[in-house]
């Protein structure tokens, strides 16, 4: 009788289980045409990196819906101290945290930026449309469909009544695209007080994917002094043209990446001069980088530096700058354990789950995160997108919504009730 009992217990269980996954998914489902209108309301609020005054509206409107939830909300300020680099904004947005606090022990910290790469304007570009199983608009997969996974989540949370956990920190960053120096102490200090990270930049656009790596990245900037003369004077003896110069280094150097290794060099950004009848006295370039491990920033400036040697006007002064932004998020234990049990959890939907430990995609603030964090830190958790930074088509896959609301409302879940060995 007794073995009996205790088969008919477990099955009663299992169905229980059953029953509260379901009860999610149908939260998850009903929040797809509410997470839509949130997307659509974010894309029409411009906020490049530079223009504060959208990322001001953005941040009050993600307050309020954070409110509504019953967080507590805070706002900080970018420090008169921080580090600034050609691209940093004059007034770089606010960071917005919204915090809810229940009654267990675990914390868990989620991640989202409301800036984009796009200048103001471009909107009329890429109005918010959907069209079959994408929605199209201006920042949509970077990353404001990420705002719409952290508010959209803690309401499943909230209509389930569940607060078993000790404090969620729901975190807005308003500089992501230009490095976050206006961001990044506060970002290392919250991973590190948080027993999991989760970072919403979107996933794959055909499959389920999570990242336990991000590359890290860097900035090189080239700067070539020349002497300026009358354009009518050159060549002969006046005039060391910058442009000149500036144009052979980039040639010399545009093949410095590994792809194989995972070191990308890009040049993105080039100046020079100010009007057409004058020899350019000075011109500069930047180029993006990105990285596998720490030391490859180091290897690739020893072999620029060693290049621009060879000059093409002997008389003209190149100067080379690296700078080191956000480190690579390395792989560590907890963060496998946290991703495999992300794989258990789309298992229960009958998706398969592939767990990016080998191939950076992207810098992002989960590196911060991880720099001094005590637990898992993970990336790619928002819907599918693609064509990020794109100037007419970048979307989201909206099947992929319920998808990804139910992975990270299960995942809070059970991080919460200790399930997720660490």
């Amino acid at each position: 009788m007794r073995p009996f009992l205790l088969t008919l217990l477990l099955a009663a269980a299992s169905q229980a289980l059953v029953a509260a996954d379901e009860r999610v998914l149908d939260l998850a489902r009903a929040q797809k045409d509410p997470f839509l209108a949130s997307v659509k309301e974010f894309v029409e609020i411009e906020s490049g990196s530079h223009d504060r005054e959208g990322l001001d509206r953005l941040a009050g409107n993600i307050a309020a819906r954070l409110k509504a939830l019953g967080a507590e909300v805070q706002f900080f300020d970018p420090p008169a101290d921080m580090e600034r680099i050609e691209t940093t904004p004059a007034r770089p947005g606010r960071v917005v945290v919204g915090t809810l606090r229940g009654r267990g022990t675990k914390s868990i910290l989620l991640l989202a930026h409301m800036d984009t790469v796009y200048e103001k304007g471009d909107l009329a570009k890429q109005p918010f449309r959907v069209e079959g199983d994408r929605a199209y608009g201006l920042g949509i997969s970077d990353d404001k469909q990420a705002i719409a996974m952290l508010l959209h989540t803690a309401a499943i949370l909230k209509a389930l009544g569940f607060d078993e956990y000790g404090r969620i920190t729901l975190l807005f960053n308003g500089d992501e695209e230009v490095s976050s120096f206006a961001s990044r102490d506060l970002i290392t200090r919250l991973g590190a007080e948080h027993d999991v990270c989760l970072s919403f930049e979107a996933s794959s656009e055909s499959r389920e994917q999570v990242s336990m790596v991000t590359s890290g990245l860097g900035q090189a900037i080239l700067t070539v002094h020349g002497d300026s003369a009358h354009a009518a004077n050159f060549p002969p003896n006046r005039g060391v043209n910058a442009l000149y110069e500036l144009a052979h280094q980039i040639g010399q150097l545009r093949d410095v990446s590994d792809f194989p290794n995972g070191l990308r060099v890009t040049w993105s950004v080039a100046k020079s001069g100010t009007v057409p009848n004058r020899i350019p006295d000075e011109a500069s370039a930047i180029a993006d980088i990105r990285v596998v491990t720490v030391d490859q920033l180091d290897t690739v400036e020893s072999r620029m530096r060693e290049i621009i040697r060879n000059q093409l006007l002997p008389k003209a002064k190149v100067e080379l700058k690296v700078i080191r932004g956000r480190p690579p998020l390395q792989a560590r234990p907890a963060s496998r354990a946290v991703a495999e049990h992300a794989r258990s959890i789309n298992a229960e939907i009958g998706r398969t789950l592939r767990i990016n430990d080998d191939a950076p995609q992207g810098g992002t603030d989960a590196a911060y995160a991880g720099l001094k964090a005590r637990g898992a830190v993970l990336e790619h958790w928002g819907v599918h997108g693609a064509n990020a930074h794109s100037s007419r088509a970048e979307y989201i896959v909206v099947s992929s919504i319920e998808r990804r609301l139910y992975l990270t409302a299960r995942m809070i879940m059970d991080v919460s009730r200790g399930k997720v060995a660490q």
